[in-house]
């Protein structure tokens, strides 16, 4: 493996694509923690002691944190540093927020306290001023933390809600949420989280134009593309190349790597994923 971090790989021998170091910039995998299934220490020890070279960031969902005792989920959070994996909050903030500023400024203070690197803001289920998301996303950022907006095409998005729900809520202009996305990234956002649903989850045909667009606009290297299904990974990563930055479930880091890497890979990618970095 090229990655110093990883030198003690098994079969170093077998040549695999040159990766960033962690900090990285290009490349990044984020994945999903507690949510559809519960994740502990053991668990996450397990996971970080065989994978955690390819794991940049580790994101709660849906407020799942809140259920925990705070001191299981200190130990997870520290864990994750000791492993050089950053911390989402996940977009629970958009839940916070019905509960008034003042619940909104001790959230964030606490996600301070508790070791959070990245709250990420977001507002699929409701609909808010943008220059108030604006502020948050400096809030965020007054508190020490890194702000990841999501931006999306889909009203109603999240939750898993079903697909003919969705299509009722109807979409926005891709142009809209482009333009938003810019005044983010000049507001130092550290990346837009871009949601999938609209584009590649609970739609046919994907809007893969949508996507072509964003990465057009804005550079890949500014965004994130929520990618919790193989085949959607796979495309991004056969269409862009394995620096993309993808969000996927715990249960398939090993699955996106071996893609990432060229390890391994289905028919359509199987020794297609390649780099050429400079030796």
């Amino acid at each position: 493996m090229n990655d110093p971090q990883n030198k003690e790989r098994a079969f170093d021998f077998l040549p695999l694509n040159e990766r960033e170091c962690k900090p990285r910039k290009v490349g990044i995998t984020e994945i999903r923690g507690p949510y559809y299934t519960a994740m502990g220490i053991r668990y996450l020890e397990d996971l970080l002691g065989t994978m955690g070279a390819y794991v940049d960031i580790l994101k709660f969902a849906g407020g799942s944190f809140a259920l925990m005792p705070k001191k299981v989920l200190r130990e997870m959070i520290n864990l994750c540093h000791g492993s050089n994996v950053e911390v989402s909050t996940g977009g629970f903030i958009e839940r916070v927020l019905a509960w008034g500023a003042a619940i909104v400024d001790r959230y964030i203070e606490e996600c301070k306290a508790v070791g959070f690197d990245i709250v990420e803001v977001s507002a699929g289920f409701i609909t808010l001023p943008f220059d108030d998301i604006l502020r948050l996303v400096e809030k965020v950022q007054r508190a020490g933390l890194k702000a990841k907006p999501e931006i999306g095409i889909q009203f109603g998005a999240g939750g898993a809600t079903k697909a003919e729900e969705l299509a009722a809520e109807g979409t926005r202009s891709p142009q809209w949420a482009i333009k938003q996305a810019k005044r983010l990234l000049e507001a130092g956002a550290y990346l837009i989280m871009i949601e999938s649903e609209g584009i590649t989850e609970n739609v046919s045909p994907w809007r893969r134009e949508v996507v072509a667009e964003f990465i057009d606009k804005l550079g890949l290297e500014n965004l994130m593309f929520e990618a919790a299904d193989p085949e959607v990974f796979s495309w991004y990563i056969k269409d862009y190349g394995p620096e993309v930055n993808l969000f996927v479930d715990h249960s398939q880091i090993v699955q996106l790597e071996c893609l990432r890497s060229g390890l391994w890979g289905t028919k359509s990618s199987w020794g297609r994923v390649l780099t050429y970095k400079k030796s």
